[in-house]
């Protein structure tokens, strides 16, 4: 296995000696980049090449890194490429990233470049949680992040969901709070929001203006070991050299500024660090590999020299970038305010165009419904006129009817009239006959009382005949005769009924009120909310939104330890005003 890895390696070195040229891919945070190279290139023929593809001129902060036995190694400038232990398979791959960190990256970083790669980079490292990050910061920086990436927010274009899928937060903190990831996106919109009239530039340096106070930024760890054989953790950033507890990589338990380092150096896998005050103790650890010792020295050697660098005047070739970048970022001041005139007056004519249309809407309803109103009115003076005639014609019947009921009134006055005096003269006729016939009952009262007068005047008569026959033969008998004579008299009644009805007519009429309908000239739009709040005011609010959801027993080791800092901060604070305004 060993002698066909030896034969193919062997194999390989040969036909790059006969080709005089190989393959590289660069791999950098945004794209991948291939180029064929000489054998003979160094290093650093390599890197200018992917600089100069780059635009890049702040160098001094990056280099090129691949995997050596899973451990990662630095392309050294002063060497070929190929005498390094680069990997032997083409096309042979290196990362382009930041090796060194600045101290202030508002005050170093002078190219847009460097500043973008440095950005990316970081972002991918607190993704990736190779930085620690605390919940509250996550949310704002990740608001900044959305900024680079989609410029102003615009509530018509940016509706809720527009981030579902983006990757902004560390999966630690997405688990650390009772948060559906609606939640998560309306908090980061609302610092989002707050962010107008930035651009991806200035999002990008508040990112990383943010990002270098976190306690991991920066920082390069080793396992390392005391003479007592303790694990420990070297830690070098731009500041010196740290000693870690393994479990604690955000409070160091001590360190070692570089402007207190006399000298580095190693021999095989012990380092030893010498303190520029001689009365100090020198510190020695060993690692666990020979490689990482170099690892480390490099680390140490380019972060020193950028250390003193940075307090240093400024060379000439810095000097002109820095007034380079001025001008640039001028003339993009300038542009952007001619861009950002240009807007303003863009949306006041989008504004004036979308009144002049609302108007015209406006206007285009209301000459719609004048002509309904028109043509209701025509409707309702038609439906008028034919009331009218309706009317006109029920008032004529109705005339008709009342000159008929007048006649009729006037038949039956005439009748009741006539009936009066023939009742009169039925009354009189009665009172005649009531008269007459008690004239006829005292006539017969009378008759009566002189026939029973005469009946026995008879029978006397006819006592004296008995007896004047018995006496006398001679005497003959008279007869006489009585004639009683009654009349009666029944009054006929002659009743009359007269009974009368006429017709009513009712009209009604219901008159329409046309109402027009305006509509009020909407208001213009005010201006955007103030600029946002301070920085820490901004964590601490977001902090609170999201402390109520935290669930504590997800908190890392890493989360406690930051939390114990900063209320550690927050005391030495508070004792230091209190010192003060004793002595005061």
């Amino acid at each position: 296995m060993a002698s066909a890895l030896a034969a193919r390696m062997g194999l390989n070195s040969l036909l790059r000696k006969q080709a005089r040229t190989f393959r590289v891919r660069i791999c950098t945070m945004e794209s991948d980049m291939e180029f064929s190279c000489e054998i003979k290139w160094k290093g650093k023929d390599l890197f200018d090449l992917v600089c100069r593809t780059l635009g890049l001129r702040e160098t001094w902060f990056f280099g090129l890194s691949y995997s050596v036995k899973d451990t990662v190694a630095w392309l050294k400038m002063d060497k070929k490429v190929l005498d390094q232990e680069v990997p032997k398979e083409e096309p042979i791959v290196f990362h382009f990233l930041a090796k060194f960190y600045p101290e202030n990256a508002e005050e170093e970083l002078v190219q847009d470049i460097t500043q973008h790669l440095f950005f990316l980079q970081v972002k991918k490292k607190i993704l990736e949680e190779e930085i620690h990050c605390p919940p509250e910061a996550s949310v704002l920086l990740a608001s900044y992040a959305v900024h680079a990436k989609y410029g102003d927010y615009d509530p018509e274009v940016h509706k809720p969901g527009f981030l579902a899928e983006e990757e902004l937060l560390p999966k630690r903190v997405i688990n650390l709070y009772q948060m559906t990831p609606e939640m998560w996106e309306e908090r980061i919109t609302a610092c989002y929001a707050e962010h107008r009239g930035r651009t991806r530039d200035q999002a990008e340096m508040e990112y990383l203006k943010i990002a270098q106070d976190l306690d991991m930024y920066g920082v390069n760890y080793f396992l390392i070991k005391n003479k007592k054989g303790t694990d420990l953790l070297l830690g070098v950033d731009a500041l010196g050299l740290h000693i870690y507890d393994p479990n604690n990589k955000l409070t160091p338990k001590c360190s070692f500024p570089w402007n207190e380092i006399r000298n580095i150096s190693y021999s095989d896998k012990e380092f030893t660090i010498k303190p520029l005050d001689k009365k100090t103790n020198v510190f020695k650890f060993n690692s666990s590999r020979l490689r990482v010792n170099k690892l480390i020295l490099q680390l140490c050697i380019g972060n020193h020299d950028l250390f003193m660098r940075r307090r240093r005047v400024d060379s000439l070739e810095v000097q002109q970038m820095k007034a380079q970048a001025r001008e640039e970022r001028a003339r993009k001041q300038v542009e952007r305010q001619r861009l950002q005139r240009e807007k303003q007056l863009r949306e006041e004519a989008e504004r004036a165009r979308d009144e002049l249309e609302r108007r015209l809407v406006q206007l285009q309803d209301e000459a719609h419904m004048a002509n309904e109103a028109l043509l209701r009115s025509e409707q309702t003076a038609d439906l008028l006129a034919e009331k009218a005639q309706i009317a006109e014609e029920e008032a004529k019947l109705l005339a008709q009817k009342a000159a008929e009921a007048e006649a009729e009134m006037q038949r039956i006055k005439v009748t009741a009239m006539r009936g009066q005096e023939e009742r009169r003269l039925m009354e009189q006729k009665m009172l005649e006959a009531e008269m007459l016939a008690l004239t006829m009952a005292e006539e017969s009262e009378r008759r009566a009382k002189e026939a029973e007068q005469l009946k026995q005047d008879l029978q006397e008569a006819r006592d004296s005949e008995r007896r004047a026959k018995n006496k006398l033969l001679e005497i003959t008998s008279k007869a006489a005769y009585v004639v009683t004579v009654k009349n009666s008299l029944t009054p006929d009644n002659l009743p009359g009924d007269l009974s009368f009805s006429r017709e009513n007519l009712s009209f009604d009429f219901k008159d329409t009120d046309m109402k027009r309908l305006s509509m009020e000239i909407e208001k213009e739009k005010v201006e955007y909310m103030e600029k946002s709040k301070h920085l820490q005011e901004q964590l601490n609010e977001l902090k609170t939104e999201i402390e109520s959801l935290k669930m504590k027993e997800r908190e890392s080791p890493l989360d406690i330890i930051h939390n114990q800092n900063t209320e550690s901060v927050i005391q030495k604070i508070c004792i230091l005003y209190s010192l003060e305004k004793s002595c005061t």
